[in-house]
């Protein structure tokens, strides 16, 4: 078989598990679920992936993993520290809407991964808060910002973009340009106050 047809079934089987994961869940879905999905026998997708745990874990590489890196080159970028920080909203939210049902399945289900799936995880979701952390203590040592506690004002940053992965709904009454505006404006105002 060539490598292409290979990665070509690996990538199915990795869609196939997101779409059953962000529906069912993943104490929800086995692996029969995702073989049955796609008319393959679970041996074929142990063939690809050790366990479900594997799979989850290739799902995250695949759609956040990269996240902290994206958020790091846009906050050490050009331009003044809140214009480079709203950039940093909107890649932030961008990324998150892009793999959507993926993030879901790690804000819902991680705490039925193993230690290591729970690390893998976390250490990402650190990441993430440190970037932005470190943005808000430079917005507060510009005056910009007044809060005392630039990590519950990052939690709570977090928090509202995490949340709306939630109840976003692509067929609804706003786009998702519509809805990320509100997020950065309601942010931004209560952020800086204006």
């Amino acid at each position: 078989m060539k490598m292409s047809e290979n990665t070509k079934r690996r990538d199915e089987l990795l869609e196939t598990a997101i779409d059953l994961f962000s529906e069912r869940g993943y104490v929800g879905t086995s692996i029969r679920d995702i073989a049955k999905a796609i008319n393959r026998s679970v041996s074929n997708v142990y063939h690809y992936f050790e366990n479900k745990e594997e799979l989850w874990l290739a799902i995250l590489e695949y759609s956040v993993k990269g996240l902290p890196e994206k958020l790091r080159a846009v906050a050490h970028g050009d331009g003044e520290p809140l214009e480079r920080f709203e950039r940093m909203l909107r890649t932030h939210l961008a990324a998150s809407t892009l793999h959507q049902r993926e993030s879901k399945i790690f804000f819902i289900d991680e705490e039925r991964l193993s230690p290591q799936g729970k690390e893998i995880n976390r250490r990402i979701q650190k990441e993430i808060l440190d970037i932005y952390v470190e943005q808000l203590r430079l917005l507060q040592s510009h005056g910009v910002i007044k809060t005392k506690h630039p990590k519950i004002l990052a939690f709570n940053m977090l928090g509202t973009i995490n949340w709306y992965l939630r109840w976003y709904d692509p067929e609804g009454g706003l786009s998702k340009e519509e809805i990320h505006e509100e997020i950065i404006r309601f942010v931004m105002h209560g952020m800086c106050g204006s």
